[in-house]
């Protein structure tokens, strides 16, 4: 009988499609894994922002990964958007005898306009409750700005941040690079518990729909895990998925804001992989 590559994320749901739980199960669907979800979080949701956000009670999220982990079991886990330490201490502890599993989390910490999404205590359970779980945390050059108080201008300060990372308890950090304005290409820094480093870089791709980028990466990376990629690999054919999802996604409009990327690139008729 054959095995699905299973894949978990638990993280807010997207009314809009374009992140989140939604950008999660797209890009599970489009890497060949079959993915299930755990929602913390529902956001009223559209291309101009959030509206509104309804807290799933922490109890019920335990119930939800209870029965997914229970009966269906995964091969990766990623962890999105936790809104609050309740919600942190809960994922924490549910997911605790996972580790046999890779684990990636999105400190999902920052709106798209700027807004601080977690409060200083929120902050520091992930560092504490999460960060020693993750086999891999993908901050943004914001997140890993506000997680280390190191101003990040230069990929030297993309390293020195990734290190001040891993001595507060991460394994394996990924910063992504998209929103540094020094250089002209997307690079990606990768600092492993092995005290190696590898870049990834791509040219930065002129478009206004990038939301969801985060979460596509993060999933990616999971899927690309769950299907057995070496942590290296699995950055790196997340990179060359997100990338190509972005170029195809740069073709369409919909709605009146930054619209998402194309996880279905590959179905395209006009695709340009």
């Amino acid at each position: 009988m054959k095995q699905y590559n299973r894949v978990l994320s638990i993280a807010g749901s997207d009314s809009g499609g374009g992140a989140g739980i939604q950008a999660d199960l797209k890009t599970f669907t489009a890497l060949a894994c079959f993915g299930t979800s755990v929602i913390t979080a529902l956001t009223a949701q559209n291309t101009q922002g959030v509206q509104a956000i309804h807290p799933v009670p922490t109890a019920f999220i335990q119930r939800q990964i209870n029965s997914v982990l229970d009966d269906i079991g995964s091969d990766a886990i990623k962890i999105g958007m936790l809104h609050d330490t309740a919600v942190i201490n809960t994922v924490a502890k549910a997911i605790s005898s996972w580790q046999h599993v890779p684990i990636v989390l999105d400190p999902v910490m920052v709106a798209t306009s700027g807004a601080t999404l977690l409060q200083q205590d929120s902050i520091d359970a992930l560092v504490t409750q999460l960060f020693p779980l993750a086999t891999l945390i993908t901050p943004n050059i914001i997140e890993a700005e506000l997680l280390t108080n190191i101003s990040i201008e230069s990929e030297q300060d993309m390293l020195i941040a990734a290190k001040a990372l891993r001595e507060q308890g991460a394994n394996n950090i990924l910063i992504k690079g998209g929103h540094l304005e020094s250089i002209d290409s997307a690079k990606d820094c990768l600092y492993t518990k092995n005290n190696e480093t590898h870049w990834y870089d791509t040219k930065k791709i002129n478009t206004e729909n990038t939301h969801g980028t985060g979460c596509t990466l993060s999933s990616a990376i999971a899927a690309y895990l769950a299907k057995g990629d070496s942590l290296e690999l699995a950055c790196e054919h997340a990179k060359r998925y997100l990338t190509s999802a972005i170029k195809n996604g740069s073709m369409y409009k919909i709605g009146d804001g930054p619209g998402p990327v194309c996880h279905f690139y590959k179905n395209s008729y006009n695709n340009v992989v």
